[in-house]
């Protein structure tokens, strides 16, 4: 029983299914007193098994996978839904390969019992014996109960495995979905068009000179890339006027924050990277927009992204003014630190100005 809860302990553990598998070998070549036990899956569609894990033998690489042979002890296994017990090699009518694969190991005893998950096979389990071996009825049912716990062990694996994947797809949508929001957002305003690429690739530069965690990198990814979500919101007269704008229409595009807002946060998805569209035009001194918050009130990642929006906008062409110098835009970041930047932020992207 001990056993059997060890086999339990790595399935419910999620450790991987080469660990499980791991530890499904030691305990049965340890609780049977075998010499050698190997796993073997199958894949009912392409009739292919798969040699998952072995203990006690090595399996060569040549034999990872193959094609099933019906006339094989795993075919036998498979085809039956029994074990197949071969309690001398010598006695037996099994392949000639097979049983000469048997001699060279050393082994006269092999038996073999099917995996079985409800009413799926999914491979078989073998153990070893390096001597002629008569086993009772309670060995027999101990052996196909932890086949059994294999056929567990790998189905859970599966289930796991499937799940990661689905979800790292899921993502994938996810991901490329916001990407195409960002594309059509600059190709609605040709003048800004590559804005949100470059902007995303610098911010993620400044965050990691900043030493911003890996997970953290991903929202703030995803952050730059909606910047200017909210200017959905924003009427295409006032966005794309080639004029500066007039008292009213400020009031409408320093709306944008909170249209950006309103957008993202019913989707869970996105509730950590609102920091940028929400809070990017807030300054350091208190004196931005939407919710005028001041040096550390504002997230972390809009204080970053703040200095690269105003930098790649300065340096880029737009409907009211030529681009500005790199150096003039340099210039006004370093005498804004401490007004509308961060200084920490401002301090570490002068060494990217200086690069």
């Amino acid at each position: 029983m001990i056993g059997l809860r060890k086999i339990d302990n790595a399935i419910n553990s999620n450790v991987g299914l080469s660990n499980t598998l791991d530890v499904v070998l030691q305990q049965t070549i340890t609780l049977l007193d075998g010499n050698a036990a190997q796993i073997i899956d199958y894949n009912a569609e392409s009739n292919m098994v798969t040699y998952l894990a072995a203990g006690g033998i090595d399996i060569p690489t040549t034999q990872k996978t193959s094609l099933l042979d019906r006339n094989s002890l795993i075919g036998r296994a498979i085809d039956e839904h029994k074990t197949i017990r071969i309690e001398d090699v010598h006695e037996s009518d099994l392949p000639v390969n097979f049983r000469a694969w048997m001699q060279i190991h050393g082994f006269v005893s092999v038996f073999t019992a099917p995996l079985i998950v409800k009413t799926d096979l999914r491979g078989v389990l073998q153990i070893f014996f390096k001597k002629a071996f008569h086993p009772d009825q309670d060995w027999i049912d101990y052996f196909e109960t932890l086949a059994g716990q294999t056929a567990i062990a790998i189905n859970e694996a599966s289930l796991w495995q499937n799940l990661q994947q689905s979800n790292m797809e899921l993502i994938q949508a996810y991901d490329e979905t916001l990407a195409g929001w960002s594309n059509a957002l600059d190709l609605r305003d040709h003048e800004t068009e590559d804005h949100t690429r470059r902007v995303t690739e610098l911010t993620l530069r400044l965050a990691k000179m900043l030493g911003i965690d890996r997970d953290d990198l991903v929202d703030i990814r995803r952050g730059a890339l909606l910047h200017d979500i909210g200017k959905m919101g924003v009427p295409d007269n006032i966005l794309t006027k080639p004029g500066r704008l007039t008292a009213e229409e400020w009031e409408i595009m320093r709306k944008h924050p909170v249209f950006a807002y309103t957008l993202l946060s019913p989707i869970k998805f996105l509730r950590k990277s609102l920091d940028i569209p929400y809070c990017h035009h807030e300054k350091w001194d208190g004196t931005g927009y939407p919710r005028g918050l001041k040096g550390e009130e504002i997230p972390l990642a809009a204080r970053i992204f703040a200095v690269v929006d105003v930098w790649d906008a300065m340096t880029s062409d737009r409907y009211y003014r030529a681009a500005m110098s790199k150096k003039e835009a340099a210039d006004y970041i370093l005498a804004n630190s401490g007004k509308h930047f961060d200084p920490m932020v401002v301090e570490v992207f002068k060494t990217i100005l200086e690069e």
